[in-house]
């Protein structure tokens, strides 16, 4: 099994040792940057698993940054405590936020669930809920049951069944699918999402998409 290579984006030497050392006695790959516009470079010469992002970058900030590192997931790391920020961190593209001072065991859990290999995947298939999406085939099926789907809506659903109970920001959504589906705008998002929620219903998935106010949107099991 290949390392997961972490990018740290961190100004303070202290605290990015501290990170790395860590981060190598628990088998990950490090490289590091020191201000956002390393941050950026660094993210595209050596394509990171996932990046622990600093905001207080000398230069670009992580906030400024942040929209161009979404490719992988980002978590947060930052002093600033405040709620408003962290929403719109994660509205962003942010898949976690950790506030400084933190507890490596914490640091370390975190970035074990965010680099977890989805569950459900079966071939070309992924599981959601009770049904099977063939997104290349742009089919949702359970049992007898099988709707078509738009290449929009299976590359939307494809993600959300790639991040079953994470909560997506639908900036985040937007990015991701851009390459696939440059039709999709955020106003057109909720369209395809409603959508969705109703083939899944004609399907009988027991999987349905929620609405996470103000962040974004996902997948979960009915209860």
């Amino acid at each position: 099994m290949s390392t997961k290579k972490i990018l740290v984006a961190e100004d303070d030497p202290h605290i990015g040792d501290m990170v790395e050392e860590v981060l190598r006695k628990n088998g990950y790959g490090v490289c590091r940057a020191y201000s956002g516009s390393e941050a950026v470079l660094a993210a595209r010469a050596s394509r990171p698993d996932l990046i622990l992002l600093d905001l207080m970058l000398p230069g670009r900030t992580g906030e400024d940054v942040l929209p161009e590192l979404c490719a992988v997931p980002v978590i947060v790391v930052s002093a600033k405590a405040d709620v408003t920020n962290k929403v719109e961190l994660l509205s962003a593209g942010a898949v976690d936020y950790i506030t400084k001072p933190f507890d490596t065991a914490e640091l370390l859990a975190r970035i074990a669930v965010h680099l977890r290999p989805s569950a459900g995947a079966v071939g070309d298939e992924l599981a959601v809920g009770r049904a099977r999406l063939d997104a290349p085939g742009l089919s949702l099926s359970s049992g007898a049951r099988q709707v078509h789907l738009t290449r929009t809506e299976a590359a939307i659903l494809k993600l959300l069944a790639q991040n079953v109970g994470r909560v997506l920001p639908k900036s985040h959504i937007l990015d991701l699918i851009a390459a696939d589906t440059p039709d999709c705008t955020e106003r057109s998002l909720k369209v395809h999402i409603s959508n969705l929620r109703r083939k899944l219903s004609d399907v009988e998935a027991d999987a349905d998409i929620e609405a996470v106010w103000g962040i974004g949107f996902l997948l979960k099991a009915k209860s």
